[in-house]
């Protein structure tokens, strides 16, 4: 894999490098001897591996309407240097250009119904910060800047792995020293790093893989402190996935049975470094604690990570809301009062996060050399919302579509054995001139949306992916200390309280109860 160098300059006949990966390209890139561990066994090329190979598709459709002149300008934009790039890799200047990368976002989303979180746009949430944060990276500022605009030129899929291994937790952080990523050598020409992070969603089909940290830096030494980037096939790199959902369902169904596991899943991994060489011009943070420890925050991609994730749920709402309605229609359920209220409150959900998004990316929030972000209390809400909003709505579809859910027939091969089919077509046959097929298909879809592996994982990815519980919560908190706002409403209410006190109203144009208080009377 090669990038093109950020002092090249752009010519008539190299302007094919400035532009992002067609998907077949993209699929090709792939191929290039990265390490992937499933099952006992290393992935000769992802591409082609039934573990990955649809799920790697779907990102190909995405790099494919990049060029696709009916998504096209709403997707990308023109870069410096002669070619064009997804509009969320760029650094918005004003709230028409983040509502226009919000709107990029939406676009992409649709081409996975919102089921792909790691999209590749998702990292563009942290490379578009890098040209006007680059005096963050003390020492590493060119390389920060030279990011900014690598990142750019072919739309390349990034994704991170920031968070420790949770080993030996009970033993305290120093226990983690054999497992915790670390620097092991300096060189002239660069630093080895050893170690492990999870959780990497979706890296099996990167190009690169972003290692740094969401809090504290474990361990109090310098040479547990790096952030760096690292090519997915960099010799040591090692990614040992967990249990494929696209395989299983490839073995023990059909895409009729798991529609979404079938193309959707983005896989899970540990990554593993065994001592691997990161060049000077990929690392970010070095021997400095307090840079690193100050990343999470200062960095400047957690409130624009915070835009991706709200509109990519939005759009994914989009999805259940229909998928929802048409199960409704489908089991004759839908003229129960009950369920239009239930109905109603997972709309009103998926109207939440559209308006989230919407505050998010209409704020104008001035950050560094021009940049502006989205608002910090819009983006804290959406981070505690989007924990309480799966949970729940999966619970109203297991309420009010029940054991339609679990009424189906195994496999598609059943519609296709001339023994039950007769059966199948009259006793589960669905409501309101649907037919059992188109029933059993529509079940199938959200259950797979809810109920299979497939549904939990995301469930559980909707409620930690963006922090856990109580970190989300507590950075309403201090943004709000940070802000002044929490000082504001402290005034707020204490202004109502400033109005009376123990022997009444202490303002002019309220009038006290001497006139008409029957304990006054009683007191007297």
């Amino acid at each position: 894999m090669t990038i093109a160098n950020a002092d090249t300059q752009s010519t008539s006949e190299d302007q094919s490098q400035y532009i992002p990966f067609t998907g077949q390209e993209y699929l090709d890139s792939l191929n290039d001897g990265r390490e992937v561990w499933i099952y006992g066994e290393r992935v000769e090329n992802v591409a082609e591996h039934p573990a990955f190979r649809n799920s790697a598709r779907m990102i190909a459709r995405m790099y494919d309407a990049l060029h696709d002149p009916k998504h096209k300008d709403i997707l990308t934009m023109p870069t410096e240097w002669g070619g064009f790039t997804h509009r969320f890799f760029r650094a918005p200047k004003n709230t028409e250009e983040q509502v226009a990368q919000r709107d990029a976002i939406a676009e992409w989303q649709k081409v996975a119904w919102g089921w792909m979180g790691r999209s590749p746009d998702y990292k563009g949430c942290f490379l578009a910060t890098l040209g006007a944060n680059a005096d963050f990276y003390r020492g590493y500022e060119d390389n920060a800047r030279a990011w900014y605009r690598k990142a750019q030129e072919k739309t390349w899929y990034v994704n991170h792995a920031i968070m420790n291994p949770p080993v030996d937790r009970n033993l305290g952080p120093e226990a983690g020293k054999d497992v915790f990523v670390r620097v092991t050598k300096e060189t002239a020409d660069g630093i080895y790093v050893t170690g492990a992070k999870v959780v990497a969603t979706g890296s099996a089909l990167t190009h690169y893989t972003f290692v740094g940290h969401v809090g504290q830096v474990a361990v109090d030494d310098p040479s547990f402190s790096p952030v760096f980037i690292t090519p997915t096939n960099a010799p040591g790199v090692k990614l040992i996935s967990r249990v494929s959902n696209e395989q299983r369902a490839a073995v023990l169904g059909s895409p009729f049975d798991y529609p979404l596991s079938s193309r959707l899943d983005e896989n899970d991994a540990i990554l593993v470094l065994d001592d691997v060489f990161v060049p000077w011009e990929n690392v970010f943070i070095y021997n400095d604690l307090e840079q690193a420890n100050k990343y999470n925050i200062h960095s400047g991609y957690l409130e624009r990570a915070s835009l991706h994730g709200c509109t990519r749920f939005a759009v994914k709402l989009d999805f259940l809301v229909g998928l929802l309605t048409r199960a409704l229609e489908i089991t004759g359920a839908d003229e129960f009062h009950g369920v239009k209220s239930q109905l109603g409150e997972v709309i009103a959900w998926r109207n939440t996060f559209w308006a989230l998004s919407d505050a998010m990316a209409k704020s104008e929030v001035p950050w560094k050399n021009g940049m502006i972000q989205p608002s910090p209390q819009f983006a804290g809400a959406y981070r505690v919302m989007n924990q309480l909003a799966m949970p729940k709505i999966k619970n109203i579809i297991e309420q009010i579509v029940a054991s339609g859910l679990i009424y189906l027939n195994s496999h598609a091969v059943d519609f296709k054995t001339p023994e039950i089919r007769q059966y199948l077509d009259t006793y589960v046959r669905g409501s309101n001139d649907n037919n059992a097929v188109e029933r059993v298909k529509v079940m199938k879809m959200l259950w797979d949306a809810i109920g299979t592996e497939f549904g939990a994982r995301h469930e559980l990815y909707e409620i930690n992916y963006i922090g856990s519980n109580d970190v989300t919560r507590q950075t309403n908190l201090f943004s709000a200390m940070g802000t002044g706002l929490l000082d504001y409403c402290k005034d707020f209410a204490q202004s109502a309280m400033d109005e009376y006190d123990l022997d009444g109203w202490t303002v002019d144009d309220l009038v006290n109860p001497d006139d008409v208080s029957v304990l006054d009377s009683i007191k007297q």
